[in-house]
């Protein structure tokens, strides 16, 4: 129930109510009797008057009161016009019904902020109407802000600025990627009573046209040596389009075209081979011609630096017996320019092997180990003369916090089937027959065959293109033996299975793939790569050992020093994405830091700075890790130093945030926004064609009642200090009256 004396207004319940009249009449009752048995009447009958005011006080705070005062603005009603300016309103997909023409979103709102309607809305001078902007393109002063189209913050800016609003009128696409979602905006112009009327402009399908959507590439790669570039174009056409897609660096005047066949209103994804040349920043453009029937040129091409770096990457190689896989794997590295070989051959019958390239102990400490980029694990596991269960643990620390990695090549003599159950068995991507730990021999060669990862996949990107690719690997001389796999783990990546042998798990994989921690594992299932010499030598043995030992140590160069290691994921992150750091840091005899942090200062585009502290990963491998928010487009520094550590130079790299923005021109329209938001705010879809009589529908909202300031006296903390000081006041003049 509800009532009011005056300003003062209660909310009891029903029962809260009779309970109170009751406890009233009780002590009311009892004061009564206090003051008749009273020697000193007067002055207990005072005392008792006190008594039943701090019930009735406690009885009111039970009831909820509140000062509700009414709040009259002195200003005429305000009508606001919110009407989006974003870059989206460049897309030609309105239509005016009554020529059905079709113009661009900003030209529609345009002409609808130019209709006489408005002024005749102010014409008896009773209602204010203003318009009012939001999400406009970044000028060149905020051309590094993130950029794109907030529909919940201008409204609630309204509702805070405006204390007279009648409605608020909405011309928007109603295609939102910034800021809370809008309808919570619309609840809170349902509490104040403001209805909202949206006016939908655009289609709600994508207009004709082909969008390079996404170009994702390494941040760096090795002079001389090719490079990966994926791209994904999205069509909305309603053909096949056959066209050209163009790669080319400007500085060097050297181009690379490729055609492909993008299907009707699909997405298409494809790669590109890039050759780098240069040390040194590249700064690439990928692009594709116009197509008949496109609506949109800008979006048709984009642009990305790569940096191109000359690399020595530190391998080592162990194995037990030197069979031929594991001496043309050597021979392979070892005259690769780019690799620093280390050997480790555990001979079962001569002992340790010797010679150039040759150490004759495992490296036990992990400032011995890790240095090393990526291991080559050869048909060797846990044995007396092998390796012990404590190394092949420090071996999947190597890997999971140092980002390095691992090549298992099993054998013929199955030791690598000893691994399972300790920590480095973990990492192996496939699951092993155990019925069959020596393996499967073939009486005649068997191929590999690349799936569809495979043939996408630069490991196994041993042609100039696709096309030549596919045809050196059908040509690929066969292999006689190969391990014995059920199936592969999930998670990881089938590069290619055994084109002649399957079982009740689909083909038998041979070349997998997968991530383990920070670095990555690779698994070939055979020992014969190194047949692949027959007719031409080297060439595609070393290009394929090469481009593995590159694709495993990629993550952990990306910005080394001498004390602290820098990598991070995404490699391109866009606006609005978090970026995961990675570092290792280490002491100064090469040991991981056990007592220590890394601080990572970065300098945003516009020139802000801000500094994260990495938490410790893994404590045993100096090993930290920190996330921070990519805002802006272009360039952002970052800087790694070990903290209080002067002497420790810093490392430095650069993040470069792909100016792709949020707005997108040719996205289709989202009016079941718009329509959810006048829904919720009691409003109303307004159509092209009844902007003209909108008036009407203004002219026909109920007044506002004005606004209602409640002030809740029971629950502010005064009233609890004043009950207090009552009760501590009744209390003295019991004592005082001799009242015990």
């Amino acid at each position: 129930m509800n009532f009011h004396i005056h300003k003062l207004y209660f909310s009891p319940t029903m029962p809260l109510f009779i309970i109170g009249i009751l406890a009233l009449c009780i002590v009311a009752f009892l004061c009564v009797i206090a003051v008749r048995r009273s020697l000193r009447p007067k002055r207990t009958g005072s005392i008792e008057l006190l008594r039943f005011f701090i019930a009735c006080f406690v009885v009111a705070l039970l009831w909820q009161p509140e000062w509700r005062t009414l709040i009259i603005p002195e200003d005429e009603p305000e009508i606001a016009i919110l009407w989006d300016a974003s870059e989206s309103g460049n897309t030609t997909d309105a239509l005016v019904d009554e020529t059905n023409e079709i113009i661009s979103r900003s030209a529609f709102i345009q002409r609808a902020l130019d209709l006489p309607v408005w002024k005749e809305l102010e014409k008896d001078g009773k209602i204010r109407v203003f318009s009012q902007a939001f999400s406009e393109p970044a000028s060149e002063s905020t051309s590094q802000a993130l950029v794109g189209t907030d529909i919940n913050t201008p409204i609630e800016k309204l509702l805070s600025q405006h204390d007279n609003l009648r409605s608020i009128i909405l011309l928007s696409d109603g295609d939102w990627n910034l800021g809370s979602p809008p309808v919570s905006a619309a609840q809170k112009m349902l509490l104040q009573q403001i209805p909202l009327f949206v006016i939908p402009v655009g289609s709600k399908s994508r207009i004709p046209d082909l969008d390079l959507i996404d170009v994702t590439a390494p941040t760096y790669g090795i002079v001389g040596e090719h490079i990966q570039i994926p791209f994904t174009i999205r069509s909305s056409l309603k053909h096949d389009v056959t066209t050209t897609v163009t790669i080319r660096d400007p500085s060097a005047n050297k181009e690379l075209t490729k055609k492909i066949r993008i299907p009707a209103e699909k997405d298409f994804f494809d790669t590109l081979l890039w050759r780098l040349d240069n040390q040194g920043a590249n700064k690439l453009e990928i692009s594709f011609p116009m197509t008949e029937g496109e609506r949109v040129e800008s979006n048709n091409q984009q642009e990305l630096i790569i940096q191109g770096r000359e690399e020595n990457l530190k391998a080592l190689v162990i194995e037990t017996l030197p069979r031929w896989e594991y001496r043309f794997i050597r021979n392979a590295l070892s005259r690769d320019p780019g690799v620093d070989l280390d050997c480790l051959l555990f001979h079962p019958s001569l002992g340790a092997g010797d010679g150039p390239d040759y150490i004759q102990e495992f490296p036990n400490k992990p400032e011995d180990l890790q240095k090393y980029d990526v291991i080559f694990f050869g048909d060797i596991g846990i044995d007396k003369n092998q390796l012990t269960l404590e190394q092949t643990n420090l071996l999947k620390g190597l890997v999971e916090n140092q980002a390095s990695g691992i090549v298992f090549i099993p054998g013929s003599q199955g030791n690598q089937n000893t691994l399972e159950g300790t920590p480095l068995g973990e990492l192996i991507p496939v699951i092993l027959d155990k019925s069959k730990p020596k393996g499967v021999s073939e009486s005649t060669p068997s191929p590999l065959s690349l799936t569809s990862q495979g043939r996408n996949s630069l490991l196994t990107m041993l042609g100039n293109n696709a096309e030549e690719n596919e045809e050196i690997w059908e040509n690929l001389p066969g292999f006689y033996w190969s391990a014995a796999i059920e199936k592969s783990k999930g998670g990881s990546d089938v590069l290619a299975t055994h084109a002649n042998r399957r079982n009740r798990y689909g083909r038998i994989p041979l070349l997998v793939t997968q991530t383990a921690g920070n670095g990555k594992v690779l698994y070939l299932g055979h020992d014969s790569a190194w047949r692949w010499r027959r007719g031409v030598e080297d060439l595609y043995h070393y290009r394929f050992w090469g481009q593995v030992a590159r694709w495993m140590s990629y993550q952990r160069n990306m910005a080394a020093g001498e004390r602290v290691r820098l990598y991070y994921a995404p490699d391109r992150p866009k606006p609005g994405d978090f970026v995961t750091l990675n570092a290792n840091a280490f002491a100064p005899n090469g040991a991981p830091l056990q007592d220590g942090s890394v601080n990572v200062d970065i300098v945003a585009p516009d020139g802000k700075t801000s500094r994260v502290e990495l938490s410790p990963a893994e404590e045993t491998w100096g090993a930290y890790s920190g996330r921070v928010r990519i805002t802006q487009p272009g360039e952002w520094s970052i800087k790694a130093n070990i903290a209080g550590d002067s002497q420790a130079p810093a490392v430095e790299t650069t993040i470069v945030a792909q100016g792709d923005s949020l707005e997108k021109i040719g996205q289709p329209a989202r009016p079941e926004v718009l329509e959810e938001m006048a829904r919720v705010a009691k409003g109303a879809v307004i159509k092209p064609h009844e902007i003209s009589n909108i008036d009407t529908l203004i002219d026909a909202l109920p007044k506002r009642p004005p606004l209602e300031d409640s002030f809740p006296l029971w629950a502010q903390i005064s009233t609890m200090i004043v009950l207090l000081a009552l009760l501590a006041l009744f209390w003295t003049l019991r004592k005082l009256n001799g009242t015990f």
